[in-house]
């Protein structure tokens, strides 16, 4: 369910819309999660997940908007600088798998999805490139280990220390799971 549809379900539920939340939070006066939660929960019977989203758009409701632009430049910041051409570089030949490759970044990792569907994800640290890949049945060997308890959103992942690592084989990888995305 997407946030939005959590959003529609409530004001279906209690007839009142977002910007009636935040002027009602307003007025009672609660600025803090755990009470805009047992509020929404309590008043307006809303289950943990709709009071969730409630409570998560009332508290963003001030907040400045960021960019997708802005929220994936916040991945490459500082020592993390210098992976920015080898990332640009790969998401170049990504893309190239077709036209419903897109990114969506997350605070920890930016996901590459078709068609909404995640196929992949990239981690940058200091130090490498983590690449997550979707490849359910797919058997890990050498240097594709099981992504194991580093991202369960991921089957696989490939450690990359060196712009050299960005290899055929690892393309191979990627279109794979693209392909099983579609």
């Amino acid at each position: 369910m997407t946030f939005q549809a959590y959003l529609d379900n409530i004001q279906t539920k209690t007839g009142k819309s977002p910007e009636d939340f935040i002027r009602l939070a307003a007025e009672k006066g609660f600025t803090k999660h755990a009470d805009l939660l047992k509020w929404l929960k309590s008043e307006f019977e809303l289950g943990h997940g709709h009071a969730t989203a409630m409570t998560h758009y009332i508290l963003q409701a001030g907040a400045p908007k960021v960019t997708k632009t802005d929220k994936i430049a916040s991945h490459f910041t500082t020592s993390k600088a210098a992976w920015r051409p080898v990332y640009d570089s790969l998401l170049k030949t990504v893309t190239a798998f077709g036209a419903d490759v897109k990114e969506a970044p997350t605070n920890s990792y930016i996901s590459w999805v078709r068609d909404g569907s995640k196929f992949a994800i990239v981690q940058i640290t200091t130090r490498r490139l983590d690449i997550g890949l979707k490849l359910p049945g797919h058997p890990a060997a050498g240097r594709m280990t099981e992504s194991g308890a580093w991202n369960a959103m991921v089957t696989h992942r490939v450690q990359i220390t060196t712009p050299e690592e960005i290899d055929a084989e690892l393309i191979t990888w990627l279109r794979q799971a693209y392909d099983q995305a579609g």
